[in-house]
């Protein structure tokens, strides 16, 4: 994990009498980022972190600049957690009591929560909803698709964080009366339709994506061997038309445990040589990227491309299964 800057708070200034002006003049010559108001941050250091990182950054200073405690949720409970997410310019997100109105405001998002069901801890020095309830209301506030991404991962031991798999059953047990009966129900469906096998957050909101278009699901993980044994395991396998389905996060390019003292050049030409070997089987082989699943319908269209099958249709002519919505406003807790 990377080892986040500093925060440069300007009320650390004026407590010891120090002329904080010199800061702003900084962010003007690009030598320091302001990132809220009166927390700055090394400009090349900032320059040289992730999105992921750069939001937990934004969530520590709103910490700093709070006048009282508090509580975050959703997106920004996730990020201490380690749970991935879809962030896309997520604002920090948070708790609040007071119904009188004020509840979005300086880059905050505030969730209406009744004192009572209030479930936090603290974690790496922030108040955060705990893991399950963190879960449950990203569940409750995303699209479908989404919602997969950190439910899939809770359901693997975090072996980086050393925290143990959640059950289905323990996240089911505490959906009964959380949410409206509506929020619920949209819940429920996506704790039953999470796979712990999803082996990352792109494939997880891929699935998500292609069962909300209407495709068949795919078998995870699939095993393809050829006469002289395994070639690998596919992220995704339609047997219907023998189709194997392979999402390329970036990780696979960058991270030790992934490049395994490979250069990330060698990880190309090994996988050009490994989709060689998968195409002489009498498979087909589609590909994406994290661009694809951001462009509407590109996805949709390179399945449909190959032929992977559609699911069947009830009578009424609805899809069988889940769909995705898009979703605005606060949540009531």
């Amino acid at each position: 994990m990377t080892t986040l800057p500093r925060l440069i708070l300007t009320k650390n200034l004026t407590r010891i009498g120090a002329n904080p002006r010199p800061l702003s003049a900084d962010a003007k010559t690009g030598r320091l980022v302001r990132i809220r108001q009166g927390v700055y941050v090394d400009a090349a250091e900032w320059n040289g972190l992730q999105g992921s990182e750069r939001y937990r950054l934004r969530i520590e200073a709103v910490a700093e600049t709070c006048v009282a405690p508090t509580i975050f949720s959703h997106h920004s409970a996730a990020s201490p957690w380690g749970l991935p997410t879809i962030q896309r310019g997520q604002p920090v997100h948070a708790l609040t009591t007071f119904q009188g109105g004020g509840r979005s405001r300086a880059g905050v998002r505030r969730h209406l929560v009744d004192p009572g069901r209030i479930d936090a801890e603290e974690l790496d020095g922030l108040l955060v909803t705990s893991r399950v309830t963190t879960v449950l209301d990203l569940a409750a506030y995303v699209p479908f698709a989404e919602a997969l991404v950190p439910l899939d991962h809770v359901l693997r031991p975090d072996s980086t964080r050393r925290l143990p798999a959640l059950s289905k059953e323990q996240l089911l047990e505490a959906l009964p009366g959380r949410y409206v009966p509506a929020v619920e129900r949209r819940v429920r469906i996506a704790i039953e339709f999470a796979d712990p096998q999803a082996g990352s957050a792109g494939e997880s909101y891929s699935r998500g994506l292609i069962h909300a278009a209407g495709f068949a699901l795919p078998a995870l993980q699939y095993e393809v061997r050829d006469s002289t044994g395994r070639v690998g395991y596919s992220d995704f396998y339609w047997e219907g038309n023998r189709t194997v389905g392979e999402f390329d996060g970036i990780v696979k390019y960058q991270k030790p445990e992934y490049l395994k003292g490979r250069t990330p050049g060698q990880v190309v030409v090994d996988e050009k040589l490994r989709e060689d070997r998968i195409r002489a089987t009498g498979r087909n082989v589609v590909r994406w990227v994290w661009a694809d699943l951001w462009s509407p319908g590109e996805l949709e269209r390179k399945l449909s491309a190959v032929g992977v099958p559609r699911r069947r249709r009830s009578s009424l002519g609805h899809a069988n299964g889940a769909g995705t919505r898009n979703r605005s406003g606060d949540t009531r807790i």
